[in-house]
């Protein structure tokens, strides 16, 4: 039976009937607290912890400090926060697969039984991550690209197959029917869910990839969360976080015509970093949130973790349920959701006033301007006026955003053995893609009408430019078929090639040979321009020095220049069968797009296309065999491989061995990503990984992804740290003063140059711990929990560095990695730190305190001997647990174990 605390198990109005809920109204009432005055989207977490209240897990205190949180007080209380359900995409969610059968095997092999280890919540895994760009620019691209995915991935769709008969909550929507968070948003939110004692609840998820905050635009609360954490939340484990600080994001004004939601989201990704909410909730209020459509608001929280927040929530309005209308949900649940929030008191766009926020930060929509992002971050926001003369700056600056080339060379043509000439800041790939953009209406149609006005003047693509057209779900195609556009996207190249992440994810396919030849023999720095919300180093293609976020119509107007050395606001973007054609002749109005939109959202067409997915997920899906039973066989695999995190698993954890006589793996700098850490993108013959997969008869041509074969650890552990632009400051410069790039390190104190991985292995066999120095924001970008798990097996004992991302800091904990953070203006470089040194960590022999001080104690060749304080990165007390238990997976197995 269902609790009643504080009187708080209440009904609700829904049309004549009526439905149970957790009212806050009368949980403030009870508590004496004017809970209207919460931010939004801590009182849907505040629900959640109410209706899961238990006494033991979940207290009355937790309730009562979550209800009494105050704006500006210091973060030290602790949140259990349960999940109505996960969503998984296939990078992350092979390997999580892969653990959750790990532990059944563990089970069995325990004397348990298996079936212990059972999701607790609906767990959907989109298959959106693994189709590349083989194939571009002709009418059979999407089928061509199919069948070599399906023929790459067999191995991992079958053991996805054997996952959907072993685990009864396990469901997998399969290849060619969009991107995951698109998905989410279209076909797999509720907005509310009803249980079995007819009580009804917020729809709330974590999802294995960082922009699950995409939902956040249709007023759930979600956010990405690592693998490990996810797989914690399906097994019925809380996740804990602290209380956290919520900044208000006041939008006023509207939108100038031809600027785009894309605009806007660079625009607030410049502004949120520079305003440092990292770990925070942002939530926006004010008159020109309300004005915003439901597709703007999700590419605005799509990119909350570009502007390093957890969330980018906008609350339920009028306009939430015009979008559920649109996209096909039934009646009955468009009602609940409407009446649910209302009698919550929590339905509609609050004015700044109205709530209590850690900190208010105004933007004023009419001074937004249309802009790209890159070539090397999501926050390095360009004006499109200036993006020619920053292109032309950093080509010769020394810095990291710059290319540190010689500015005589920037003009230099390089003719390829193929007869084509290329120059550097030449596009080429130009893709629209990603989940951030595609799942937006008004620029899919804006880059159609664009292409359709750009055919018409007589303008064409180069043939040699990687066009492709990905959308994140086949109701774009269908409304840009109906609006009689995707014929002129067609004409320009952009042909629809894949349903699915691509070249966001760095699935761009490979360019030609002869291409990258001429870019690696005469370091050309050209680019890629993408509808995407990641441009870190090496990303896209490793070969591709310059990458660009923009709009879709942006895509499509750089593909036609050609070049990002072409000012599109003062010079012609081409010439056409009448002249020159400027962009102004061929930029759509706000009008155009406006009367296009209704095409867009077709409830018919929602309800077909994703009753497909049990009804008819297509011949090669149908084709694939999965295993049977409760228990994985292992089959021999280069793809899924049983991971090594439960080795000498026992229901006791050992002690935790304290950090001595350390040597530094690695010395990097700062903003190192996930995507530096353990990249995502193409495995190199000569890499580590690439030579493993070598040896086990794998042909370069087969070698996939990182990203596809996390399931397997010997390829992710030689991975990590491998990425080819990542620099290691422990690498003396080159003659030039620029940085060597990739995966190599000094192995001490032999002073011997070698891979990382082969460097960690040496110290791993000689006995040796280590550690890793970083400086700002180590660990942004993707939830990748191999990161933190490559960085564990590594032998990795610590990560030292100036500030964590969220995502990562929890992953590194969750693997019983320790976070350590330099306090004050302490840094590598402070200290004179070049990687000879050895060092001790101490003050955690006699029991582990969140945030406490600890020693570094450094010990340098000249004997001298240096202590200095740091600051712990485990933040809670159940992170705590985690790290005395070796990580999270082995405490959740033993808790499942000892029931």
């Amino acid at each position: 039976m269902p609790h009643s605390l504080f009187d708080t198990l209440q009904t609700f109005p829904i049309g004549r009937k009526k439905g149970k809920f957790y009212s806050l109204p009368q949980l403030g009432k009870a508590l004496d607290v004017d809970l209207s005055k919460l931010p939004v989207s801590l009182r849907v977490v505040l629900e959640a912890v109410l209706r899961n209240y238990d006494g033991e897990r979940i207290t009355k205190k937790h309730v009562r400090q979550l209800a009494t949180w105050k704006p500006k007080a210091k973060r030290t209380e602790e949140i259990p926060f349960v999940v109505a359900r996960v969503v998984l995409q296939d990078f992350t969610g092979v390997p999580l697969l892969a653990d959750i059968a790990a532990m059944r095997s563990v089970a069995q092999r325990q004397g348990k039984d298996p079936k212990r280890i059972e999701p607790l919540v609906p767990v959907d895994l989109v298959v959106d991550h693994s189709v590349m760009i083989d194939y571009y620019g002709t009418p059979d691209a999407l089928d061509l690209n199919m069948k070599v995915e399906f023929q790459r991935n067999r191995e991992r769709y079958q053991f996805m197959k054997w996952g959907m008969q072993a685990f009864k909550t396990f469901g997998v929507v399969p290849p060619g029917f969009g991107i995951v968070h698109q998905v989410n948003l279209e076909h797999l939110a509720r907005g509310v869910h009803r249980d079995a004692n007819d009580v009804y609840y917020p729809d709330t998820l974590v999802g294995t990839d960082s922009h699950t905050t995409m939902i956040n635009g249709i007023g759930v609360v979600g956010w990405g969360v690592g693998g490990i954490e996810a797989e914690a939340s399906m097994l019925g484990q809380p996740l804990y976080m602290l209380t956290p600080d919520v900044v208000g994001v006041e939008l006023k004004g509207q939108l100038r015509g031809g600027v785009t939601a894309t605009d806007l989201v660079l625009t607030l990704t410049e502004l949120l970093r520079r305003n440092k909410v990292v770990g925070k909730f942002v939530e926006f209020c004010g008159p020109g949130t309300s004005s915003l459509s439901v597709t703007d608001r999700a590419t605005i929280g799509n990119m909350a973790p570009e502007y390093g927040a957890t969330m980018g929530f906008f609350p339920v309005d009028d306009r939430t349920i015009e979008y559920f209308q649109g996209t096909g949900r039934s009646k009955d649940e468009i009602d609940a959701l409407r009446a649910y929030f209302k009698a919550q008191g929590m339905y509609g766009i609050p004015n700044a006033g109205d709530i209590k926020y850690s900190q208010l930060l105004t933007l004023d929509l009419s001074t937004v301007a249309p802009s790209l992002a890159g070539p090397k971050r999501p926050q390095d926001r360009i004006e499109l006026g200036s993006v020619k003369s920053r292109f032309i700056e950093l080509y010769s600056e020394k810095s990291t955003s710059g290319f540190s080339q010689p500015p005589e060379k920037l003009t230099q043509p390089v003719r390829t053995s193929s007869g084509i000439e290329l120059h550097n800041g030449d596009i080429l790939i130009a893709a629209i893609t990603s989940c951030t953009n595609t799942s937006n209406p008004s620029v899919l149609l804006a880059a159609g009408l664009l292409a359709k006005k750009a055919v018409e003047a007589g303008l064409k693509v180069a043939p040699h430019i990687k066009t492709s057209l990905a959308p994140g779900s086949r109701v774009v195609t269908d409304y840009l078929r109906k609006t009689g556009l995707l014929p002129y996207l067609e004409q320009l190249g952009f042909d629809v090639a894949a349903y699915g992440c691509t070249t966001c994810i760095g699935n761009a396919g490979d360019l030609a040979p002869d291409f990258n030849a001429a870019i690696l023999e005469n370091d050309l720095v050209c680019a890629a321009v993408l509808s995407g919300n990641r441009n870190f180093e090496a990303r896209i293609h490793p070969n591709i020095k310059a990458n660009f976020l923009a709009s879709p119509p942006l895509v499509v107007a750089y593909a036609l220049a050609g070049t990002m050395l072409r000012d599109l606001m003062s010079e012609p973007i081409g010439r056409g069968t009448n002249g020159d054609v400027w962009i102004g002749d061929i930029w759509p109005s706000s009008e155009e797009v406006l009367a296009l939109l209704p095409t867009a959202m077709n409830p018919e067409v929602f309800r077909g296309n994703y009753a497909e997915i049990r009804t008819n997920p297509g011949e090669l899906w149908k084709n694939i065999e999965g295993g049977e039973g409760d228990v994985y066989t292992w089959p021999k695999s280069t793809y899924i491989a049983e991971p090594p995190f439960f080795t000498g698993f026992s229901m006791q954890p050992s002690s935790v061995e304290p950090v001595r006589n350390a040597r530094v793996l690695a010395i990097f700098g700062d903003s190192i990503t996930t995507d530096h850490i353990s990249p995502a993108g193409s495995i190199k013959e000569n890499s580590p990984a690439g030579k493993w997969l070598l040896s086990h008869g794998i042909m370069k041509q087969d070698f996939n992804s990182y990203g596809s074969r996390r399931g397997n650890h010997e390829i992710m552990m030689r991975g990590t740290f491998a990425n080819v632009r990542i620099k290691n400051l422990m690498i003396p410069p080159n003659p030039d003063g620029s940085r060597f790039e990739g995966g190599e390190t000094i192995h001490q104190p032999s002073g011997e140059r070698l891979s990382i991985y082969d460097a960690a292995m040496k110290y791993v066999t000689e006995g040796t711990s280590t550690v890793v120095i970083a400086g700002e924001e180590y660990g942004s970008g993707s939830s990748r929990d191999w990161a933190a798990k490559g960085t564990q097996l590594l032998g990795v004992k610590a990560v030292i560095a100036r500030s964590f991302e969220r995502i990562h800091r929890s992953n590194l904990v969750g693997m019983g990695v320790l976070p350590l953070q330099f306090k004050g203006d302490d840094s590598a470089a402070s200290l004179g730190l070049n990687g000879t040194e050895t060092f001790d960590i101490s003050g955690l022999e006699n029991g582990i305190k969140p945030q406490q001080d600890v020693t570094l104690t450094i010990r340098r060749t000249d004997g001298s001997v240096q202590q200095i304080p740091m600051l712990l990165r485990i933040d809670t007390a159940t992170e705590v647990d985690y790290y005395l238990h070796g990580g999270i997976l082995p405490y959740v197995l033993r808790g499942l174990l000892a029931e």
